[in-house]
């Protein structure tokens, strides 16, 4: 082979090393940007002491104990979890980590009598999804029964359609646009109100 050939094939090697490894430099730095991975440890059983593990809600900072009746896990395939208040800030966790596959996502058994509520797989939910009951961070409540025949009794008494899973997830998209607006409002009145306590 002539010198020139084998200064080309190698100055070709080159070139296709330099793009393969800038492609797999872009390539690493794709999905998640860090500062919306879950920031608390990987952790097999999140449902274990989850109110230690996962005492506020990592989008609004609500407290999860306080509005139990509301709160979700969800689980990530790297066990990597994410405790919210509502499900509400679950999608926002969904959205923000498209790139991991959800492993398991629990709510709560809002017609059982014990406190905390329960959370269950959201497989085995039913959800009630309009009724005139409040919910955390949106004005049109997504609420979630163990009993289909407990969640038709409030629907009876409150309002509202029956759905499953993914049709509190659809509505809650759904009204991301206005309930962001409902909640900007209730933080400014918030802040004016505090400020004026300060002043006064």
């Amino acid at each position: 082979m002539k010198r020139r050939d084998l200064l080309k094939i190698s100055m070709l090697g080159g070139l296709v090393a330099s793009a393969t490894t800038a492609r797999a430099e872009h390539c690493a730095g794709d999905g998640t940007p860090s500062q919306f991975t879950p920031k608390k440890p990987a952790d097999p059983a999140p449902l274990e002491n989850e109110f230690e593990k996962y005492p506020k809600c990592p989008y609004c900072g609500m407290d999860r104990k306080e509005h139990h009746r509301t709160r979700m896990l969800v689980q990530y395939s790297d066990n990597l979890t994410d405790g919210v208040c509502s499900i509400h800030c679950l999608s926002l966790s969904l959205s923000l980590n498209i790139d991991r596959e959800p492993r398991n996502i629990w709510g709560p058994d809002y017609g059982a009598s014990v406190e905390p509520r329960p959370l269950l797989a959201v497989e085995q939910l039913t959800y009630l999804i309009g009724a005139d009951l409040k919910h955390a961070m949106t004005r049109r409540s997504k609420h979630s029964f163990l009993s289909a025949d407990t969640a038709k009794e409030f629907q009876a008494r409150h309002g509202g359609n029956p759905g499953n899973f993914n049709d509190a997830l659809r509505e809650s998209y759904l009204d991301m646009a206005s309930d962001v607006a409902m909640i900007r409002r209730n933080r400014e009145e918030r802040r004016r109100r505090a400020q004026e306590n300060r002043q006064g």
